[in-house]
């Protein structure tokens, strides 16, 4: 096993086959960048991407962890928990802290890392310390990265740290740009499922639409349980519009009261689904959530934001937005009232998005407990 070191930037070889059925039929490596690589949740994510368990048994695959000064040391710390572990399909660690190296020939990249909330910050100024953060990875994946790089931002607040990224990175589709809005999803059939008395696989078609935030909206209109309607089989119209809406809402903060800690794992978890579901394809009938880019959806919201919207994939990495959802005056107004907070975000955003100056009037502090 190589090991090499570089200034600032750490690299090493995996296990070498040369020779053999099984590398034989692995396919062509693929390299994926992960920011914030020393921070819980990656910490949790990166042995599940080394395993096999998100891209497959047969796909090696290249860590390229970004952190900071800071950091440096914990990631160093980090490669060599991956070296030894002795993943076959990983083939390469690297570390550093300048983003134009890590993100070199990117094929995926996952922005978790960002600054927490701290005690008296306000959110408009949590919104310009980490767009500017997200402003300069954008920048760098349109340098060096992939042109068809899929990018899922989960550094909140994520919706917005992901039209930053995409508006400084303009030789990548805007497409490609997720915000991650599926552990909402994964805790919106956990409590369906809960309520109506069955295992959570029988969930299905549950979106979440809008902001990660506590303005989000868990659809129970359009969702099914044994492929019938939620709204037939969980008559408690009361429940299903006030606790069941605020239960996934307020999830986060929730746990964090009771463990003293965010959700890194299922956030974790969270994001190894949104990935597997973009290379896998959707079951028919069926759809999952992301944040993406609005242009030219058909549900009537605004232009030009990150918004959570159903999704189905081929299993190509790409994906397209489901047309056949009911859209009913209470999900409308409730759409409206998260689309209002991220118009307002974009506002308060606008230097870093090349729309003039900023203006800060957002509606409110709804940020998730867990931001703080």
């Amino acid at each position: 096993m190589l090991i090499q070191f570089f200034f600032f930037f750490f690299f090493f070889c995996a296990l070498t086959y040369t020779q053999g059925e099984e590398t034989k039929s692995w396919k062509k490596l693929i390299n994926i960048a992960i920011s914030g690589a020393a921070g819980m949740i990656s910490n949790h994510l990166l042995f599940k991407l080394a395993s096999g368990e998100v891209f497959g048994p047969d796909q090696p695959i290249a860590l390229k962890l970004l952190g900071s000064e800071r950091s440096f040391e914990a990631l160093e710390g980090v490669a060599m928990e991956l070296e030894d572990s002795l993943f076959p399909l990983l083939r390469e660690v690297s570390i550093g802290i300048d983003a134009y190296e890590v993100f070199q020939d990117a094929d995926w990249a996952l922005l978790i890392g960002a600054k927490p909330r701290g005690p008296g910050m306000e959110r408009a100024d949590l919104l310009d310390i980490n767009g500017q953060i997200f402003a300069e990875q954008g920048k760098a994946l349109n340098a060096v990265a992939s042109r068809n790089v899929k990018v899922i931002v989960v550094g909140n607040p994520c919706n917005t740290n992901a039209l930053i990224c995409l508006k400084n990175a303009p030789d990548i589709p805007a497409k490609n740009f997720h915000a991650l809005t599926r552990l909402d999803e994964n805790r919106a059939k956990c409590q369906l499922a809960l309520k109506a008395g069955v295992f959570y696989d029988k969930v299905s078609n549950v979106t979440i639409w809008g902001n990660h935030s506590t303005t989000q909206v868990p659809d129970f209109l359009n969702a099914k349980i044994n492929g019938i309607p939620v709204k037939e089989v969980i008559k408690d119209t009361k429940w299903l519009e006030e606790e069941f809406t605020e239960m996934v809402q307020k999830r986060g903060g929730v746990l964090i009261k009771k463990w003293g800690r965010s959700s890194a794992a299922s956030t974790a978890v969270s994001v190894v689904d949104a990935i597997r579901s973009l290379v896998t394809p959707t079951p028919e009938g069926d759809w999952i959530s992301s944040g993406v880019y609005t242009a030219g959806n058909p549900y009537g919201i605004a232009e030009d934001i990150v918004f959570s919207m159903p999704c189905r994939s081929k299993g190509d990495g790409d994906y397209e937005l489901v047309k056949d959802v009911i859209i009913d005056d209470y999900l409308r107004s409730r759409i409206k009232m998260t689309e209002a907070e991220l118009l307002a975000e974009k506002r308060c955003v606008a230097h870093l998005t090349g729309e003039g100056i900023a203006v800060c009037d957002l509606p409110g502090d709804t940020m998730l407990p867990g931001e703080m």
